[in-house]
C-alpha cells in the first residue's frame, strides 16, 4: 500500500503522518535470511522547504534473522527514533514516500546479526562441535570432538625420546 503525499497540500508548519505499511513492502527475495514479521510503523512529520521534502520522526519494523554465530533464528526490531529523510521534489505532483521509509529501515539492519542483540537476547556462543575441521565419514557435527593430543607427531616424538648415540 503506497503512502502518498501531495507537496502542495503540506501546511507551513508541516503535517504529521502516522500508521503502518504492510510487511510485504520489504519485498526481500525468498532465499533471504531476513524475514519481516511486522508492518513498518511510522510516526513522522512532513515539512516542505522550497523544492525539498523533509521527513522526520520514528520508524520501526521487526524481522526474524539468523544469528551468524549460533545459526539460531531470533527476532530483532529495527527502531529509528530520530529518522531524517530529505527528498528532492522534482515536480509539484504527489509522490509515494513508502520506499524512502523502507530504505531507512533496511539500511539500519545488521550485516552480521547476533542473537544476543535480539529483542529477547539469547546466549550467543558457538557450539564447539561446529569447529571440527577434519570431518570424515566417522566424524560429523553430531560426533564428539577428537581426543586431546595430535597423533601425527607421535613418530617424531618417538625419535626425540630415543637414546641413540650417533
Amino acid at each position: 500500500m503506497p503512502l502518498i503525499i501531495d507537496p502542495t497540500m503540506i501546511p507551513e508548519e508541516g503535517m504529521t503522518l502516522q500508521g503502518e505499511l504492510a510487511a510485504d513492502i520489504f519485498a526481500f527475495p525468498t532465499h533471504d535470511e531476513a524475514v519481516p514479521v511486522s508492518p513498518l510503523h511510522y510516526h513522522i512529520l512532513a515539512q516542505r522547504f522550497g523544492s525539498e521534502l523533509l521527513l522526520t520522526g520514528c520508524l520501526s519494523a521487526t524481522f526474524e534473522l539468523t544469528c551468524v554465530v549460533t545459526m539460531q533464528r531470533f527476532l530483532q526490531t529495527i527502531r529509528l527514533e530520530r529518522a531524517a529523510i530529505a527528498v528532492e521534489l522534482e515536480t509539484e505532483q504527489a509522490l509515494d514516500i513508502s520506499d524512502y521509509l523502507r530504505e531507512e529501515i533496511v539500511i539500519e539492519m545488521p550485516n552480521d546479526p547476533r542473537c544476543d542483540e535480539g529483542d529477547v537476547p539469547m546466549e550467543c556462543k558457538i557450539n564447539s562441535l561446529h569447529l571440527i575441521l577434519d570431518k570424515t565419514p566417522e566424524t560429523d557435527a553430531d560426533s564428539s570432538p577428537p581426543l586431546a593430543g595430535d597423533h601425527r607427531w607421535s613418530a617424531l616424538d618417538a625419535l626425540h625420546n630415543r637414546n641413540d648415540n650417533i
